[in-house]
């Protein structure tokens, strides 16, 4: 397999970006190591005529939205913050089926774009997508594993013009060039693109989706916290799943009947395979307890998924 160069690669990729992006262009920035390479590519190419476009689909981790304003803020990319949740609540209610989620999703995420292009100017979209992403979203001989929302979930009639400098580069490479460009988040765990919407099994709705919100955040936090401590190494992606099974469970002297969180963690190379993680067990103990304290009116049941990739996939859906 031949070295990866980060220098060389971003040489031609600004090359070519100065070439492509003849006029004003937009990126679809999530807060990612993916985008974030991709923005600070095209900022370095096009400068001023670049504009970022973060959307908050109601589908993110908590205080994403903070976090990515001040992280292109630290990058110098112009950007801007839009507030579309409950154009994304709505497009997925009554939606169960994962291959919908991800092509309304990828749809809704394009005309926001091409709202915000309108009124910027902008005649490109630039997106992080990265060769995972179209390998697993299928297409001539290969089959469809997931229809990313970046590529399986993209209209036919996209007003804008694709721009993708990253598209031939898999995860690791991808945190290489992170590193090269000096970029904070390079090392950032992975989310997927349509947020936390494939992370509630079934109907994603707001309510659904604060469950999992929180119950995510507390399993990254104490699985960051035991690595703080040395008791475990961070996991490549780690995070909650809601499940669409309630279980019998006991508060007090009262019978429950709540939801199933599952947390999963694994360790990957570039995101084509996975293995699971082993984690300590005073540290998914500790997880468990406070998922069931802090959501005991929505979550009485914590489970681990130790399935690798395949024949699973990372996320769930």
């Amino acid at each position: 397999m031949a070295f990866f160069n980060p220098a060389k690669f971003t040489e031609e990729a600004l090359t070519n970006l100065k070439s492509q992006l003849n006029s004003k262009a937009i990126i679809a920035a999530s807060g990612g190591v993916d985008s974030s390479v991709a923005a600070a590519l095209a900022a370095r190419a096009v400068g001023d005529n670049l504009l970022a476009i973060y959307v908050d689909t109601g589908y993110m981790r908590l205080g994403e939205s903070e976090f990515v304003s001040s992280m292109l803020k630290d990058l110098g990319v112009n950007h801007k913050i839009i507030d579309a949740s409950e154009r994304f609540y709505e497009g997925l209610k009554g939606v169960i089926d994962p291959e919908q989620k991800r092509k309304i999703i990828g749809e809704l995420f394009i005309r926001v774009f091409e709202e915000e292009a309108k009124e910027y100017g902008g005649k490109f979209l630039v997106q992080g997508t990265i060769a995972p992403d179209w390998i697993e979203s299928g297409g001539g001989l290969r089959d469809t594993i997931k229809s990313h929302h970046n590529v399986g979930g993209l209209p036919e009639d996209m007003e804008m013009e694709l721009c993708e400098p990253i598209r031939e580069l898999y995860k690791d490479e991808v945190r290489s060039l992170a590193e090269y460009l000096k970029i904070s988040v390079s090392q950032r765990q992975p989310f997927p693109g349509p947020g936390l919407a494939v992370r509630v099994m079934g109907e994603a709705t707001p309510e659904r989706t604060e469950v999992v919100r929180q119950a995510c955040h507390i399993a990254e936090e104490e699985m960051e916290l035991a690595s703080e401590r040395n008791e475990m190494e961070l996991p490549w992606q780690y995070f909650a799943v809601l499940i669409p099974v309630k279980t019998v469970g006991v508060q007090g002297d009262v019978r429950a009947y709540g939801n199933t969180i599952a947390v999963r963690a694994v360790h990957s190379y570039d995101a084509m395979t996975a293995q699971s993680v082993d984690i300590p067990y005073s540290v998914l103990k500790k997880i468990s307890e406070r998922i069931t304290r802090e959501l005991k009116s929505d979550v009485n049941r914590v489970v681990y998924d130790i399935t690798d990739k395949p024949p699973g996939t990372i996320e769930w859906e």
